[in-house]
């Protein structure tokens, strides 16, 4: 076993990798079989995904690991599918059903009920969430029979479309901020129905602007020789593609990365906001980390890190 270790070692690779998670994977089996399969030193997700959901589940590898809470923060988009009609004691597959209630929904009444759910609002955490109370999962003391209050917390439903229709069962997609449960979603839009409704189905298709589109399986991964595996990784300023872009001279870079603050003309097509994290860049376009404008002192900006890249 010492021998194998020692022949085959972790290797420190940089970059983002978007899989497309199993059902019945954790979001921490998924990263630990994708790091085995890269081989790599240092991994972290960017966000879970339940063992019941599939999708989109952003891996960070390295130093791209530094940057993973620009993508925690985004707003993520969902394919979700219900059943209209019964209810489940966990809001999806794996709970107890309710006995089967007709069903009188058509399109035009999803029009007119969905936009409701638009816009800011709060949102119970369901009992079968990996939130804690007193350091133990509610899933866990919800497996126990037991039930405890839950603070409201803040979310945004950005974006909410009837995607088909056809008799009980309903695909939605929906963009929602960090933090929402879509099976409470799931069960809010059925009570408004007034058929009851739980998820069968749930997709992640997006966060952060990065899509279902480009990302690979396990098994597309494991299929590729090891060498050509890592070609898969995205690098790690695609995190923080949201972020206002700001290129410096190499001697500024230097400066951030040695933890001084220094000061630069700012580009006059970019307007300074102080305390704003910008994306920056050296001159040879080499992605640094992220810094803030702290100050203007004398008309020009002072920089400050708040995470860079290792390395010159």
């Amino acid at each position: 076993m010492n021998q194998e270790k020692k022949s085959n070692p972790r290797v420190p690779i940089n970059g983002v990798l978007l899989l497309d998670k199993p059902e019945g994977f954790s979001s921490t089996q998924a990263l630990g079989k994708a790091k085995w399969l890269l081989n790599a030193e240092k991994a972290g997700h960017t966000g879970t995904l339940d063992p019941f959901a599939t999708g989109l589940l952003p891996l960070c590898f390295g130093e791209a690991t530094k940057f993973s809470r620009f993508l925690l923060d985004a707003k993520k988009s969902y394919r979700a599918t219900l059943c209209l009609g019964r209810t489940s004691s966990t809001g999806d597959t794996e709970g107890v059903l309710s006995a089967p209630v007709p069903v009188n929904v058509d399109a035009d009444k999803l029009q007119a009920i969905l936009p409701q759910f638009i816009g800011a609002q709060t949102q119970i955490p369901p009992m079968t969430s990996a939130l804690k109370r007193d350091g133990v999962p509610l899933y866990k003391l919800a497996r126990q029979g037991l039930e405890v209050e839950r603070e409201a917390r803040a979310i945004t439903i950005f974006d909410i479309g009837m995607a088909s229709l056809d008799g009980e069962v309903l695909v939605l997609d929906v963009t929602v901020s960090k933090g929402t449960y879509v099976r409470v979603l799931a069960e809010d839009i059925g009570r408004a129905l007034g058929c009851g409704a739980y998820l069968t189905g749930l997709r992640r298709t997006g966060t952060g602007g990065m899509t279902i589109a480009g990302a690979c399986t396990l098994e597309q991964i494991e299929a590729l020789p090891a060498h050509e595996r890592g070609a898969l990784l995205l690098p790690a300023q695609s995190l923080v593609a949201d972020l206002q872009a700001l290129t410096i001279t190499n001697d500024a870079a230097r400066s951030l990365k040695q933890g001084q603050m220094p000061r630069i003309d700012w580009p006059l097509s970019i307007p300074a906001a102080i305390n704003t994290e910008y994306a920056t860049f050296n001159a040879d376009v080499i992605f640094m980390g992220v810094a803030i404008a702290a100050r203007v002192e004398d008309g020009n900006v002072i920089l400050q890190s708040v995470r860079m890249m290792a390395g010159e």
